[in-house]
């Protein structure tokens, strides 16, 4: 059983520094100094063992406390309630979706594939292993931060101590007692990087359960923690006697570990299913055309051939964010206790809505489409890649962007202002005007970034599969700002400002790096 995870482990160390190595190799100008001989480079592989073993102990930790501060730490002091049981209450509904979402043991990963289906390893011994080794550093790297931050929240040592069991215990609970259960009966595996619509329903009502209840003064306490980590104990220990006794892991792989599933997210995100989605919402009507000339032609021409797959999810954000915004209205009128706390939510909070407008923005989705149905075509004529063409369609496309992006950030400033009026106002007007203009100008800023990103990193291949090492490391950053303005805390008025002064002379520094950059950077990738 040792040898087994020693061999799983060089197997996923192996690839690992490899695919340090390539990305090494994606970064511009590094590309054109290293050689393909790099992977041969034995001091390189050394080095990259070296990165790859303390990037094990790095992130054993590092997701572990990012999911402490950013998660629970920075909604804990979002509300007005008990800060221990708010913390306690985010923790275990945050819990119960993470344990839905990734079980580890049935998450088709690469490093199973090669090992189970390419090198016929024990199935078995292989699954059990390597589930042990993921709980031993689920829980070695979540109790230090449970257990600090829990501390200085004044949560008692005990339950802190418990917090990293609980979860634990919720993911051994999901694949014991449901997954495998399942899995007999009906010889079916979920893959767990595409949740089915139930699944998606259930988490959604856990998210409300665990973000929203707190708004209205209702957490769980201490007593009901206690309560549930024991009963998941009880639970755990059953289901941890399943998996044990569960002979047939070999049986499940085969099921779960096909190429369609272990590249789930890529291809979820570039190639088939990209391209099914994109078919179904095409118009192939010939009688489609436009009166426009020149590249307002060629644009409108995508515009319209595209327009339910560019419209389509704008317009259910929109009647989404309409729908919440009346909830909101009803629970003032029924309610009047909460304006003064949600009267905040536009003075206060509206560095929030950087992150909300990163996520409701459609740069990504619009951008793949540009692609598949038009650019990798164009791209191999020369002429398509000169900078006045490149900046004339550039433009059209920033436009019809901007505008499909407008439909839902316009139904978030009216409802903002609203709920501010009905709430209580504000004795400074201009915070109206400046919640108006400045959603607009989130909005506009990720339409501009997305469409820059594309002309200046284009990261697809013929297949559109992302070639690019910067692109997903330009995403990630972007992410993770935006999510961090979750914490920042600052009036609407200088928030609003320079959002809108930062927005303006992003798009003009935009404009100006695409007309002289992109002829170079927008080709299709090999």
């Amino acid at each position: 059983m040792i040898q087994t995870f020693i061999t799983s482990f060089k197997l996923k160390n192996t690839y690992r520094v490899n695919s340090i190595i390539y990305s090494i190799k994606g970064f511009p100008i590094i590309n054109k100094i290293l050689p393909n001989s790099l992977y041969k480079n034995k001091a390189l592989k050394i080095f990259g063992n070296i990165i790859s073993i303390l990037w094990e102990i790095v992130s054993t930790f590092l997701w572990k406390g990012l999911y402490v501060w950013l998660v629970l730490g920075s909604m804990t002091f979002a509300y007005n309630t008990n800060q221990v049981n708010t913390f306690l209450h985010i923790f275990v509904f945050s819990t119960l979706i993470g344990g839905i979402l990734n079980t580890y043991l049935l998450n088709p990963t690469k490093d199973k594939y090669y090992a189970i289906i390419l090198m016929n390893m024990n199935a078995n011994t292989f699954a059990l292993t390597n589930y042990f080794y993921s709980m031993l550093k689920l829980i070695i790297g979540l109790m230090p931060f449970t257990i600090i931050f829990g501390l200085l929240l004044k949560v008692p040592l005990l339950i802190c101590i418990s917090m990293p069991l609980f979860v634990a215990m919720i993911k051994i609970i999901v694949i014991g007692i449901f997954s495998i259960p399942d899995f007999k009966k009906n010889k079916v595996v979920k893959n767990e990087n595409l949740p089915t619509k139930k699944v998606w329903i259930l988490l959604a009502a856990l998210a409300i359960l665990g973000f929203g209840l707190p708004y209205l003064g209702i957490v769980i306490n201490q007593i009901i923690y206690i309560v549930l980590f024991l009963i998941s104990i009880i639970l755990g220990i059953i289901a941890l006697k399943e998996i044990i006794a569960f002979k047939d892991y070999k049986k499940i792989y085969k099921v779960l570990l096909t190429n369609e599933n272990v590249y789930a997210v890529q291809n979820a995100n570039s190639t088939q299913n990209i391209r099914a989605n994109i078919a179904k919402n095409i118009e192939y009507d010939g009688e489609i055309t436009s009166d426009k000339s020149g590249f307002a032609y060629f644009h409108e021409l995508f515009v319209k051939r595209h327009s339910k797959l560019l419209t389509k999810s704008v317009k259910k954000q929109t009647m989404v964010i309409i729908l919440i915004f009346i909830i909101l209205f009803i629970v003032v009128f029924i309610n009047p206790s909460m304006k003064e706390g949600l009267n905040s939510i536009p003075l206060t909070y509206l560095p929030y809505f950087v992150f909300i407008m990163y996520i409701l923005n459609r740069g990504t989705t619009i951008t793949q489409a540009m692609f598949m149905n038009c650019d990798h075509s164009m791209l191999t004529y020369r002429i398509y890649r000169t900078p006045k063409i490149i900046l004339g369609v550039f433009k059209e496309r920033l436009k019809t962007l901007i505008t499909l992006n407008l439909l839902p950030s316009v139904a978030i400033e009216l409802g903002l202002m609203i709920l501010l009026y009905i709430t209580g106002g504000t004795n400074n007007m201009l915070n109206y005007l400046i919640l108006f203009v400045s959603i607009n100008a989130m909005s506009i800023f990720f339409s501009v970034h997305y469409l820059v990103m594309y002309y200046l990193l284009q990261p697809y291949n013929i297949n559109t599969e992302v070639k690019s090492s910067t692109y997903p490391v330009v995403q990630a950053i972007t992410y993770f700002i935006c999510y961090y303005m979750i914490n920042i805390r600052m009036t609407t008025f200088v928030f609003g400002i320079a959002t809108i002064i930062f927005s303006i002379l992003y798009s003009l520094i935009s404009l100006i790096l695409v007309y002289k950059l992109a002829p170079k950077t927008f080709k299709i990738r090999i």
